[in-house]
């Protein structure tokens, strides 16, 4: 896995990191996207899935590639409201 971030973002996170992470108990930037993640993926699974885990899915069992243009459209449509 990996996570792609527009330049803005990927220097927020290190500034981030550079000011608070020891405080927060980051160590490095990898140690907040995973917390960042793992935050995001309890909250969708109250959200959608009553709390629970869903089965897993072992790698290789996503689509891979970047998004289609019209799955770009409906999330950054999603992000502005």
């Amino acid at each position: 896995m990996s996570a792609k971030f527009t330049r803005d973002d990927a220097e927020q996170i290190r500034a981030a990191l550079k000011a608070v992470g020891m405080e927060e108990g980051y160590a490095s930037v990898n140690d907040l996207v995973e917390a960042a993640v793992r935050r995001e993926l309890r909250r969708v699974q109250r959200k959608y899935n009553g709390g629970k885990k869903w089965i897993g899915v072992p790698s290789g069992g996503l689509r891979p590639g970047r998004r289609t243009k019209e799955e770009t459209a409906r999330h950054e449509d999603g992000r502005r409201k």
